[in-house]
């Protein structure tokens, strides 16, 4: 991975999901396969994509006769403040978000096969590399980019989130290999079906994920009667930027309500969301992150925490930052009263592990009261050094604290620990820490390190000091499919090579009416390989004898087969051939 200032900046847990691009196994059906869409694309694109489509190809220095080197793509991505990595397919979608927060964009380094190339189900170079990269040329759409990022990573999943995604990767993984069997497909879509059935309330991921999909992938942008694409499925998609443009899909204003709509990646979308302008897609997503666990603080945001069942982080009103997995917080009317954590937790403040708190000294867990004291009414996190003085907070005296919410807190002062101005931390020993009878920590578990903070202000997934954590993404157990290419396919490959080396003249290939012959007698309804050829023979104005037949046999397959009729024919097109 060649590095830039951006890359530089990636923090470690994400790291592992990057992947060297396979740069040199791309075969040149693959090459052919990403020429025929991009030409298609911008031939149709040019006049439904938004301006600055065609100037971000451009400027990103994506070719249209070649898959994109990383390299490349990064020498001139840091020009406009961005980057690019590899990765191996779908990522879990908090990594997805955290990398555009970074300002990188995630290329899944895989291109889709011939019998997808209008329309995937998975994340291939194509749609990453020609739908997102273009688009973030323009300035106040990257500005979005990086926001969502920088508000989705920060969204809680469900335990069904994550099942979710593993069977969505699956299946793509499943739908990318032509030798998967069909029944695999089958079971697998069956499970995934059943899934999306049963996911019960959706998390702030799978509402905002909503959001992502109906502006990122797949938004329009004008008015009702007028718009354009912007979304990268479209983009990259040669049919569903057909068919989106026409009035059987439905148009609809987008607005905080695209949250509760759902999506299928398996096939083409029922309705589309069109914004006025990227501006107003900020103000969208504004509204939705008033309404997160990050924002919104309090009890709601400790039962987000909780219910994710996996590493969070709830920061207290002074500053105080606690990392762990949330289990049995205790709770009045409506506030959250008692923080709980289970297993490995760390303390942070400004993003950064306090010293001697970390994971390994909060090894089995860490609770303390939240809110305000009952007697004086004077408040923990803001008192002077001068004022605890005063009120007895001194190393070796006993301190008898009792909340407002009926939290007793009995211990021998020890130590304040403070961040930006405020107390955020109270360190007691011989402490006894008791709510309604029930005793919540005993002398002899050792020292009690009381969180202070009178609210709850935020919470939000992950750990604070993610590295301090020892937190990473982990590289995904299931790993895309290496083809192993049968003969037939490998003989097949090496003749797009011949085209594709006589096409930039590399090499000779001098008996063309032999070419035709050979793929007639063993590749007879390989059509984008006859396309190449068609391709080749009219930008040298060769025999227009063999151009004809070419031609004939192309349309033989589009008449005999109508799953290919738009490809041939758009082909044709492409190549010149307007008949």
């Amino acid at each position: 991975m060649e590095s830039n200032e951006v890359l530089d900046k990636l923090p470690r847990h994400l790291m592992g999901l990057i992947i060297d691009q396979p740069y040199f196994s791309y075969t040149a059906l693959d090459h052919a396969i990403w020429r025929y869409v991009m030409r298609r694309n911008i031939k149709h694109l040019s006049k439904v994509a938004h301006g600055s489509y065609l100037e971000g190809l451009r400027r990103t220095g994506i070719s249209i006769d070649a898959i994109p080197h990383m390299y490349g793509m990064n020498r001139i991505l840091r020009e406009i403040g961005w980057a690019a990595v590899a990765v191996d397919g779908f990522i879990p979608p908090s990594a997805f978000m955290e990398f555009q927060a970074y300002k990188v964009l995630v290329i899944a380094a895989d291109i889709r096969p011939l019998d997808q190339i209008e329309y995937t189900p998975a994340p291939d170079i194509i749609h990453e590399a020609a739908g997102h990269a273009p688009i973030i040329a323009d300035p106040e759409y990257a500005d979005y980019l990086r926001f969502f990022g920088e508000i989705g990573s920060k969204a809680f999943s469900s335990a069904r989130d994550y099942e979710l995604y593993e069977a969505i990767r699956h299946l793509s993984i499943l739908k990318a290999d032509p030798y998967t069997p069909k029944s695999d497909i089958d079971e697998a879509e069956i499970r995934l079906a059943e899934l999306d059935r049963n996911m019960g309330q959706p998390s702030e991921m799978a509402m905002i994920r909503n959001l992502h999909w109906w502006t990122v992938e797949y938004g329009l942008i004008g008015n009702l009667d007028n718009f354009k694409i912007y979304g990268a499925g479209l983009l990259s998609s040669i049919s569903e930027s057909m068919n989106c443009m026409k009035p059987v899909v439905k148009k609809l204003p987008y607005s905080i309500d695209a949250v509760n709509y759902g999506f299928d990646i398996t096939t083409q979308q029922p309705q589309l969301f069109v914004t006025p302008d990227f501006k107003h897609l900020n103000s969208v997503l504004n509204e939705f992150a008033n309404k997160m666990a990050l924002r919104e603080g309090g009890s709601i945001a400790v039962h987000r925490a909780e219910g994710s069942g996996n590493t969070a982080t709830v920061e207290l009103s002074s500053g105080l930052q606690i990392s762990g997995t949330f289990k049995d917080c205790i709770y009045n009317d409506r506030d959250v009263i008692y923080l709980k954590t289970v297993g490995p937790t760390s303390l942070c403040a400004g993003n950064r592990e306090l010293p001697m708190h970390s994971k390994r000294f909060h090894a089995h867990g860490f609770g303390s009261p939240v809110g305000r004291l009952q007697a004086g009414g004077f408040s923990l996190q803001t008192m002077s050094e001068g004022e605890l003085d005063d009120a007895g907070f001194q190393p070796g005296v006993r301190q008898q604290l009792v909340f407002e919410s009926g939290v007793q807190v009995s211990g021998i002062f020890d130590y304040v620990r403070t961040h930006k101005g405020k107390n955020i931390l109270f360190s007691f020993t011989d402490c006894t820490v008791t709510y309604k009878g029930e005793i919540l920590f005993r002398p002899d578990w050792g020292k009690y390190d009381m969180a202070v903070g009178e609210e709850v202000v935020s919470a939000y997934q992950g750990p604070a000091d993610a590295d301090a954590f020892g937190f990473n993404f982990e590289a995904p157990a299931e790993r895309t499919h290496k083809i192993v290419y049968n003969a037939a396919d490998l003989k097949r490959h090496r003749m797009y090579q011949q085209l594709r080396d006589a096409r930039s003249g590399k090499a000779e290939l001098s008996d063309t009416e032999g070419f035709f012959r050979q793929i007639i007698a063993e590749f007879p309804m390989e059509w984008l390989l006859l396309l190449e050829l068609h391709d080749f023979l009219k930008s040298r104005k060769d025999d227009t004898g063999l151009i004809k037949k070419v031609a004939t046999q192309l349309e033989s397959i589009r008449a005999s087969s109508p799953g290919l009729s738009s490809v041939v024919s758009d082909g044709l097109v492409l190549c010149g051939n307007n008949n």
